[in-house]
């Protein structure tokens, strides 16, 4: 879930900290601008991490009464690896999917349909999905089948109009019955709930302003790996970064990355500069309480 990531930047001091030890005032410059910043193909920096490793002289320009300075420090970074189980809030549903909160501080992570458990449908009345199982009879048939094999075949006599009487209760009691399983199968994905999700997809978008209007440029990374990713690449504005993930010994897994192109000129709203896709189609996935039932009764068992 958090990498530690090796940062090459211009920190700028203002002039109101120049009085300050250079190793402070960058610090504090760090500080300031880094955290909860998304950088596009790193992730969602969370805090430096120790003291910067290097920095330059200090550089004055004309017209400009700060100090820069080329500096490299490290930083924790939040970017999960695909296939990483995470659990989160459900924050909100509609039609296209749930969407859903980690550790209350990246709220841009989407499940979609096509990536719920089956069979699932959206209730319109209460705005909720509701996932709907469907259980086997196998067990009903194997105890059936016992039981014509061990047991042997007794005929009764009944009274004339008791083999109605008993089909009509046996109606009632089917009718009941499916009624009270519907209900028992029936698992809606409350607002606010506990839910346990697997990355599938890591998105960033890079929006930049061009002759052509304002276009949003997505990369995709997609992957199986059992480590944090390792990646190198450029930040914006230059800025020079480098990712380190654990290092279980195995070289460096192919990573799968697309990229796609859109034109948001006429469009008022803009894209999430990262976005986790996540899936819950899987068993263990979803909502904690419906597995934490489960458990409770194998442990009864």
């Amino acid at each position: 879930m958090f990498v530690i990531a090796t940062i090459a930047d211009t920190i700028r001091v203002p002039p109101s900290l120049l009085s300050q030890p250079t190793l402070t005032s960058v610090q504090t410059e760090i500080e300031k601008r880094y955290p909860n910043k998304i950088i596009v193909d790193v992730g969602l920096v969370i805090a430096p991490y120790g003291p910067p490793l290097q920095i330059g002289d200090g550089i004055f320009v004309p017209g400009d009464g700060g100090a820069h300075h080329q500096v490299v420090f490290k930083a924790i970074v939040f970017r999960p690896f695909v296939e990483e189980v995470l659990i989160g809030t459900v924050a909100d549903s509609n039609e296209d999917g749930i969407t859903v909160s980690i550790g209350g501080f990246f709220d841009h992570v989407f499940i979609p349909v096509y990536w719920m458990l089956n069979p699932s449908t959206y209730d319109e009345t209460t705005g909720l999905w509701v996932w709907t199982p469907t259980y086997d009879d196998d067990e009903t048939e194997q105890e059936e089948g016992d039981q014509k094999q061990n047991g042997s075949t007794i005929s009764v006599k009944e009274e004339p109009g008791a083999e109605i009487e008993r089909e009509e209760e046996e109606v009632a009691g089917s009718e009941k019955d499916e009624a009270g399983d519907s209900e028992e199968s029936r698992f809606e994905i409350e607002i606010g709930s506990k839910i346990r999700i697997k990355v599938k997809s890591v998105n960033f978008t890079r929006i930049t302003t061009t002759m052509k209007g304002v276009q949003a440029t997505t990369t995709t990374t997609a992957h199986t790996s059992n480590r944090a990713f390792g990646l190198d690449g450029n930040g914006s504005n230059g800025t020079k970064i480098k990712v380190s993930g654990n290092n279980d010994g195995e070289g460096r897994t192919a990573v799968r990355r697309r990229s796609s192109s859109a034109d948001l000129s006429d469009s008022d709203s803009r894209p999430s500069p990262m976005q986790i896709v996540g899936s819950i189609c899987e068993d263990g996935l979803g909502l904690t309480s419906w597995w934490k039932q489960a458990e409770e009764e194998d442990m009864e068992e």
